[in-house]
Parts: C-alpha cells; sequence; structure tokens
C-alpha cells in the first residue's frame, strides 16, 4: 500500500512508523511504546523488515529514539489532560496512532493533526478502511506548505481556541526547517495561552554525536540530501533554550538522550538506549 508512487505517507513518517512496530516485534520486552497501529495503516510490501533502513541492528538506536520520543510526549499528554488542559496539536503528525491507541485519553481531549493535505488524506481513508474511523474529537488540519499555507490560520479555522492552553508537538520535523522557520514556529507557540506546553525535538550538530554513531549520522545526512529533503538545522541544547526564551516562553529545559534513557530503559539487559542525535525541548508559557 505505502510502497505505491504517489500513494501513502512520507518516507520520514514511514519509517518512524515502521521502526516502532519493530521494537515490539524485534526487542525484548518491556516495551516502552507499543504501537503496530501505524505498520497497519501502511501496509508495507511483504519483506519490509529486510529494508536497509529497517536493519535490525544497525538501526536499533534510532527505532530506540522513536519510541522513546513517543512514550514522552504521551506521558507529557495524558500528565496536561489530568490538569485539564484539553488541546492537543501534532505538527507534522504523519503516522501517529495516539488518538486509536490511547482512546481513554482522546476522548477527554481534542487532538488536532497537522499535516500536508496528500498524505493526510490518505491517512484519512485508511483508518476509515481499517474500521478504527475518525474520532469525534480528531480534527484533520491540512496545511500546504509549499503553496504558502498558515498551519496557525488553519488551525483556529479547525476551531482551536488560542485562548485556552495546550499542548503542542512537533517531532524529527525542526531538522528539516530553516532556523528563522524553526524561530518563528517557536514565537507563534510561545504567544499562547498561559500554561501550554511544547515539545520540539532537535538534532544536535555532528560533534555532539557519540563518536560510535558519527558515520550513521554522516549517512542518514546523505541520504537526506539525496532524497531532496536535506537535513539544515542543527542545535546544541544550550542554543535551542536560549532560542525558547528569546520566542517569549516562560520557562524551558532540556530532555536528553540519557534523560530518556533514564526513564525508559534503565534495568534492560540488551543495552538498547536512544540516539545521541536527538535530543527535546519542553517550553511552558
Amino acid at each position: 500500500m505505502a510502497d505505491r508512487p504517489g500513494v501513502g505517507p512520507e518516507s520520514s513518517a514511514l519509517r518512524v512508523a515502521l521502526w516502532r512496530a519493530m521494537h515490539v516485534q524485534v526487542d525484548a520486552p518491556p516495551h516502552v511504546l507499543e504501537d503496530e497501529v501505524g505498520l497497519r495503516l501502511a501496509a508495507p510490501a511483504e519483506g519490509w523488515r529486510e529494508r536497509g533502513d529497517m536493519d535490525e541492528t544497525r538501526t536499533r538506536r534510532n527505532r530506540a529514539t522513536m519510541v522513546a520520543r513517543s512514550r514522552f510526549i504521551e506521558d507529557l499528554v495524558a500528565e496536561q489532560a489530568g490538569l485539564g488542559v484539553d488541546q492537543y496539536v501534532i505538527l507534522g503528525a504523519g503516522l501517529d496512532t495516539f488518538a486509536q491507541r490511547r482512546p481513554e485519553i482522546a476522548a477527554r481531549i481534542t487532538i488536532f493533526e497537522v499535516d500536508r493535505p496528500a498524505p493526510q488524506g490518505w491517512k484519512r481513508q485508511r483508518l476509515i478502511e481499517l474500521g478504527y474511523g475518525v474520532a469525534d474529537g480528531l480534527r484533520f488540519v491540512p496545511v500546504d506548505f509549499e503553496a504558502g499555507g498558515s498551519w496557525w490560520d488553519e488551525l483556529a479555522a479547525a476551531g482551536f481556541d488560542a485562548g485556552l492552553p495546550a499542548v503542542v508537538v512537533s517531532t524529527g520535523v525542526s531538522l528539516y526547517l530553516t532556523r528563522e522557520t524553526n524561530a518563528a514556529t517557536l514565537r507563534q507557540v510561545a504567544a499562547l495561552a498561559p500554561g501550554s506546553t511544547l515539545a520540539y525535538t532537535f538534532m544536535v550538530p555532528l560533534e555532539l554525536v557519540e563518536a560510535e554513531e558519527r558515520g550513521a549520522r554522516m549517512g542518514a545526512e546523505k541520504g537526506a540530501r539525496a532524497n531532496g529533503t536535506p537535513m539544515i538545522s542543527f542545535y546544541a541544547p544550550a542554543e535551542m533554550l536560549a532560542l525558547a526564551r528569546e520566542a517569549g516562553f516562560k520557562a524551558a529545559r532540556h530532555v536528553s538522550a540519557d534523560d530518556l534513557a533514564a526513564l525508559y530503559f534503565s534495568g534492560r539487559d540488551d543495552g538498547l538506549r536512544p540516539s545521541s542525535s536527538e535530543e527535546v525541548l519542553v517550553a511552558t508559557t
């Protein structure tokens, strides 16, 4: 399904969904996140686990990062929902499956999935075909960025209330955006109602990546350039924190790969842990 030209999710979204499924299929329990819904949506060709970017050993830290950041964000959303925050915005939603896997939380909040129109329309159809349907609180927000579309305007049109607090999440996106666009996104979210929270992943510069991972990181950058989606923005943690404060957030903290490892991978005997390439900014208004 996802392998037909012009049909299905973008390659990066597909890769994330497959890595999340691989975590369940090849890594020993306890699993940090159990998500094979994205795999069912994508319905890749038989033998998908033999793809080069799915190599069980070579990409194990990448898939650990995918499940760690997703688990961290889901824990954050659950915490904030418990405090009464009932708007959850996912920028670049891709094959996110929170609404399908966590219905007990989804039923109490409104989820706004922001993404490009074509892959989002495909995802909506797949949810219907597979019997998941579209939950009452799930709002699809298609934005044609290439045509100059504004996610902020489309979000408001979908019913988002800027006067109420929200959790806004962007994962695996900042590295493809210019520094100016990243700064503008931070400013927009910082202007939300008090009590809002942003979780924003970012890639660190190569010199901050562990030595054993640098070869893989350079290979990933080369592949991204070849696919026409170059990685162009990298931030040291202190630099990202400074950008958040300059944008107007009242507070900001850095969640490192080591922090995620301590939260979700301690006590494992297989050495599985997140990659040192990507970390998380958490900022509040």
